[in-house]
């Protein structure tokens, strides 16, 4: 897909991933819609639109699109990449974490797409990228709220693609492993360095996936870095 001029929703633009994806999106020529709770103040470019919204709730996030769609006719591509994650035995995590966990990383997926798939499908052509986790591949002590909302993000992005891809529509589940963003930053055992994966090398394989033949679809793409703890001694 030609990227030039395509509208692309991103979620969770402020930091890390989201952000990276936006700058690459931005050089590639592509209108960029960003939402999220803070403005990324380092983006200065007439083609990206910030739009305040909070996507654990449903209403903001009709709002949100409402405001697109009286910029633009058509979305393109949508990017659900905005989560965060809480640690710790299942017993002493909070519920409100639990809570805020799931209304991210999953309910708010969900509504960011009820948002685009009618048009895509008048349109018989879209991409959907979800952002999962390796969490969402196996099991993980102390990490068993932020898994559970990442094996749903799962089945819903294996399910989404086999209802829509007859319509032309792309839906890519990506599962990276540990990246050096602020995600750790509720996991004080946890510092981000160099050897996890950089937020533009994530961003950098997701574009050569939104560029690739409309034939050709990547469904599930798993991500690690190679020595996550650096080079044995």
């Amino acid at each position: 897909m030609e990227l030039k001029n395509k509208h692309a929703v991103i979620t969770g633009v402020s930091k890390g991933i989201g952000l990276a994806l936006c700058k690459q999106l931005l050089d590639k020529g592509a209108i960029v819609f960003g939402l999220g709770r803070n403005c990324p103040a380092e983006i200065a470019n007439p083609n990206f639109h910030f739009i305040l919204c909070d996507i654990q709730m449903s209403e903001s996030v009709q709002t949100a699109f409402t405001k697109i769609y009286q910029q633009v006719s058509e979305i393109h591509i949508l990017v659900n990449n905005a989560g965060l994650g809480y640690f710790g035995n299942i017993e002493d995590l909070p519920e409100e974490q639990w809570h805020e966990m799931f209304n991210t990383n999953i309910h708010g997926m969900f509504y960011c797409i009820k948002q685009v798939l009618p048009q895509m499908k008048k349109s018989e052509f879209g991409h959907i990228i979800n952002i999962a986790s390796t969490a969402a591949l196996e099991g993980m002590a102390q990490v068993s709220g932020y898994c559970a909302t990442k094996w749903a993000v799962k089945g819903l992005s294996e399910s989404i693609f086999r209802e829509v891809r007859d319509f032309g529509i792309k839906v890519t589940c990506i599962y990276p492993g540990s990246t050096k963003t602020d995600f750790f930053r509720n996991s004080p055992g946890i510092k981000p360095h160099d050897y996890m994966l950089m937020p533009e090398d994530v961003a950098s394989m997701m574009v050569q996936s939104l560029e690739m033949p409309n034939n050709f679809h990547s469904v599930n793409l798993e991500i690690r870095p190679l020595q996550p703890r650096g080079p044995k001694k």
